[in-house]
This record gives structure tokens, C-alpha cells and sequence, in this order.
């Protein structure tokens, strides 16, 4: 039977999902769209991801390939998914590709949002699920040093010190290139931007959490200059916590979407 390659743009709230990764007796993103895609199709689909966001993670441009009957056409079966997926999960986008794509190694890029919350109302339970309440009680992050991280942060960096370890083989170099990072603000928020053409374990959450140290004059500048050229993580800080974390898009070479 022809078959046609789809790329699915998902976008999920992670709080009550374990993760991305399928997992036995967890309920996770990928684990969910396989199970759907297998009534749809009446056998079992494998979902490749883009990245395999951590539990409580959430996605608003999650990049998943997968490869269904040929009668499947991507507006077609982005309406039946978003007609049986959980209210948390939703199919924003669908995509044919040609057969050489593959949702993880094709990807040139990704870009992240982390947000901490500034005012009172960040603990409100509409919020709260999705960024990081600041405490009442502390001063406000120094705007300047997280302009300093930020800038310090972009470029081509072995991010060891900003990675779970064992999260490359060995023999991975663990370089990274980041092309954007950047605080901005709002009235109520502090939102920091950051696109590399890849990502290590808890390395956005990693890098947050200390620039967030270093911002509140816990740390001082100095080490996070040391960190960047550290071999292992052993004085990171603690990682930010995944609520404030959004997987925004995953970017593909043109030639890889099929034409017509």
C-alpha cells in the first residue's frame, strides 16, 4: 500500500504528561499520539519526535514524523487527531515531506521560551502550570546580568557544564551553536528566547536556572564564564523548573517538504 509521510506540528500542555518519550505504565506525549494514530490506522504507528521534552514540558511547535496510507492526507488526518487527542494535546500544523525526512535528524534548529512570572498573580493556578512564579519576597532578577548570561551564552560552546551527564556518547564533542538568546520583558514576565541548532539534557533548564542565580546575586558572574568551559556539570545550578519551558518550533530545510 503507497504510504505518505507526515510531519505533525503538536502542541501540548506537560503538566500531566510524564514527558515525551514512551514509557511503560506513564501516560507521555508520544505514547498518546501513537495510541491515537493506531485506532486511526487499525495498526500500530511509530511517532518520532523532534526532542524528547522533559515531564512538564510543554510544546507549541513540537515537530513529530510519521508515516501513514497514502489516503491519509495531512489536512485529513490533523482533523481526525485533534478529534480524538486529550484536551492538552493538539495538532497545529501538518505537513508532507519527503521520504529522506526524519523528524529528529533533519532539524536545523530549535528555538525554546522560558517565562518567570513576576507578579502576585503568577501563582494563580491559570499561570502558574506555565512559567516559573518569582517568590513575593525577592528582589526582582537583575535585568542587566541576565542581558550579560544571555549574550555570554550565544555562540559555539561545548555545554557540558549545562548537561545532564552521559547525555551524548562519549565521543560527542557536545558543542552546541546558539544562535539567539535574549531576556525580554512584559508588564508581568520575564521571557528568555534561545535557538541552537541542538539542545542537550536539561541544558535550557540548566542554563536558566544558574543565570537566574547569578541574577539574584546568589552566584557571581564569574562563574557562569567557568561553566561554560567546564567538562562536567558538577557546579551548575539546580535547573529551573520545567513548567516555564516551551519547545516553540523545530525548523527544516525546505527541500525536505514535498511540493504540490
Amino acid at each position: 500500500m503507497p504510504e505518505r509521510i507526515t510531519q505533525l506540528v503538536v502542541q501540548y500542555d506537560g503538566t500531566d504528561y510524564s514527558g515525551w518519550q514512551v514509557q511503560p505504565e506513564a501516560r507521555t506525549v508520544q505514547g498518546t499520539l501513537e495510541a491515537t494514530l493506531t485506532r486511526l490506522a487499525g495498526s500500530p504507528v511509530r511517532v518520532t519526535g523532534a526532542g524528547r521534552t522533559d515531564a512538564g514540558v510543554h510544546a507549541r511547535g513540537q515537530a513529530a514524523g510519521v508515516t501513514m496510507a497514502s489516503h491519509w492526507t495531512p489536512e485529513r488526518l490533523r482533523r481526525a487527531l485533534n478529534q480524538q487527542l486529550p484536551a492538552d494535546m493538539w495538532i497545529a500544523e501538518a505537513h508532507e515531506m519527503v521520504p529522506s525526512f526524519h523528524a529528529r535528524f533533519s532539524a536545523i534548529a530549535r528555538r525554546y521560551s522560558y517565562v518567570v512570572g513576576l507578579t502576585d498573580d503568577s501563582w494563580s493556578p491559570f499561570r502558574r502550570r506555565f512559567l516559573l512564579p518569582w517568590p513575593a519576597a525577592a528582589a526582582a532578577p537583575d535585568r542587566g546580568a541576565l542581558d550579560w548570561c544571555a549574550a555570554q551564552t550565544r555562540g559555539d560552546h561545548a555545554f557540558r557544564g549545562f548537561a545532564v551527564r552521559g547525555t551524548a556518547p562519549a565521543d560527542d564533542n557536545h558543542r552546541c551553536l546558539v544562535e539567539t538568546c535574549e531576556w525580554t520583558a512584559t508588564e508581568s514576565t520575564l521571557v528568555l528566547t534561545i535557538e541552537a541548532n541542538r539542545f542537550l539534557h536539561h541544558m535550557v533548564r540548566y542554563l536558566v536556572g544558574t543565570m537566574l542565580d547569578v541574577a539574584s546575586g546568589r552566584r557571581p558572574r564569574e562563574d557562569f564564564i567557568a561553566l561554560l568551559a567546564a567538562d562536567a556539570n558538577d557546579a551548575v545550578s539546580p535547573p529551573a523548573a520545567a513548567c516555564g519551558l516551551a519547545l516553540e518550533a523545530v525548523s527544516y530545510p525546505a527541500h525536505l517538504y514535498a511540493q504540490g
